[in-house]
This record gives structure tokens, C-alpha cells and sequence, in this order.
């Protein structure tokens, strides 16, 4: 699977000549454009089984490495960079280095899943793309991104009680990023829903904000999703080998 395009590589790595003759033959500029040569140090020949233990990743594998993914993404479309053929081939590659120059751009995926619709091959590049960004994370290459942390209050509050209270959530995030509660949109939203929404439906907004909504008899279900989601995490990290690098 050998990448050609020229925009994939490095500019450090491209050596122009601007006065250069070869054989009384006048090679200058960008006839004279060379590449230099690398030694790969960064080669990690598991780092496709790992990804492809994670959700999303499963098919990686049958990526032929015919750019529809790229053609269809929608944030390529606007950011060059942001190219998921380029970095499944570097996956299969086990060229971590190289991928980890990538790591803040790969958050971008919006999951519009046009790449998904596109592929002959159903390798499911948005969920390769999530399933990337799950192993930054998991392997430390990465902070956490507030995606992530909104998705981790949605979902606690989702097990925990079966309901979802919006304002619960949007306080657990703003207090887990930093943020300010009294976000100008957020109050000018509030303003409008006050004069527009019945009072009997905002006393119960506001009372379920004070005490904490829960679906009937869901002891059960959350227990049985928590067992679920440790023991998801306790297989992706036996994936990554990240209990056993602990261990050493």
C-alpha cells in the first residue's frame, strides 16, 4: 500500500535544489526535489490489532486503500489535513510516530458517516476514526477532550437513573471543564424558555433539577449496564496491554 502523493509528505523531508546540473543537464528547482531518507524507529506492528479491538476499528482490516473515505469527508472538504485513508494506512503500517503527528486533528470527525456510505470495502472509517481516538486516549497520547467529557455525564447520569435531566448535565460539564455556569447563550436560552414555556412545566423542570428523576425498578438495569461498560473497558485494556505495562 505505498503512498505517492506528494501532500502526504513531510515538508521537512523534501530537499529542493535550486542550482543543480546533472550530466550537463539543468535539474534545478523543483526537478531536483528529493526525498531524504528516514530510518523507521517508530514501528509498532500491533498497533492495528489494538485499534481494531476497539469499537469501530473491527474492519479496519479490509481498507484497500482506495481514498473514497477522503473524497467523501466532509472536514477534509475544509481541512486537507484531515485525512482518514492516510492515517488507516499508517495504522496498518504500524507508523505510530507518524500517526501522533496527527492526534489533534483527528478529533475533528463530526461523524456525518459520509466516508461510512462511500466505502466498497464497508471498513466503517468513522468508526475507525473514533476507535483512533479511543486509543490516543487510552495509551496517553492525548488529554482528554470536552467531546469525551460531555459524553461521560450524559452517559453517568443515563446509568445511574434511567432519565436524563438536561441542566444536570450541562452542570457536571461545565463544572468538569472549567467552565462558568452563566455562559451568555446559555442564559439568553434559559430567558427565552421562561417566557415561552407553560409555569406547570417549569416547576417541573425546575424540581427535577432539585431532586433527581429515576425510572421505576432501574436498580437492576444499572447494575447490569456498569458490569457491562467495566468490562468493556477491562478488554480494551487487556487489548492495548495497558494492565500489564502498569504492572512492570
Amino acid at each position: 500500500m505505498p503512498i505517492h502523493e506528494k501532500s502526504l509528505i513531510r515538508p521537512e523531508n523534501l530537499v529542493t535544489h535550486e542550482h543543480l546540473e546533472l550530466d550537463g543537464v539543468d535539474v534545478s528547482g523543483h526537478w531536483s526535489t528529493f526525498i531524504t531518507s528516514r530510518a523507521v524507529t517508530d514501528y509498532n506492528e500491533q498497533m492495528q490489532e489494538e485499534i481494531a479491538s476497539l469499537p469501530g476499528g473491527e474492519f479496519i482490516h479490509r481498507c484497500w486503500q482506495c481514498g473514497s473515505c477522503t473524497n467523501a469527508c466532509t472536514i477534509n472538504a475544509i481541512n486537507p489535513d484531515f485525512n482518514p485513508r492516510y492515517w488507516i494506512y499508517l495504522i496498518r503500517m504500524g507508523f505510530e510516530d507518524e500517526l501522533l503527528r496527527d492526534k489533534d486533528i483527528l478529533w475533528q470527525c463530526v461523524s456525518c458517516n459520509r466516508c461510512t456510505y462511500a466505502c466498497p470495502r464497508d471498513v466503517n472509517p468513522e468508526g475507525v476514526m473514533k476507535a483512533t481516538a479511543h486509543w490516543l486516549e487510552l495509551k496517553g497520547h492525548t488529554e482528554k477532550k470536552p467531546s469525551t467529557v460531555f459524553d461521560e455525564a450524559f452517559s453517568e447520569q443515563v446509568f445511574a437513573t434511567g432519565k436524563i435531566e438536561d441542566g444536570r448535565v450541562l452542570r457536571q460539564f461545565f463544572a468538569r471543564t472549567g467552565q462558568s455556569l452563566f455562559q451568555d447563550w446559555l442564559v439568553q436560552m434559559i430567558r427565552g424558555l421562561v417566557s415561552r414555556l407553560p409555569v406547570g412545566l417549569l416547576m417541573k423542570l425546575g424540581f427535577a433539577t432539585l431532586k433527581r428523576p429515576r425510572t421505576r425498578g432501574w436498580a437492576d438495569a444499572s447494575a447490569a449496564i456498569e458490569e457491562y461498560v467495566e468490562e468493556c473497558e477491562a478488554n480494551a485494556r487487556k487489548a492495548l496491554r495497558l494492565d500489564m505495562q502498569g504492572a512492570e
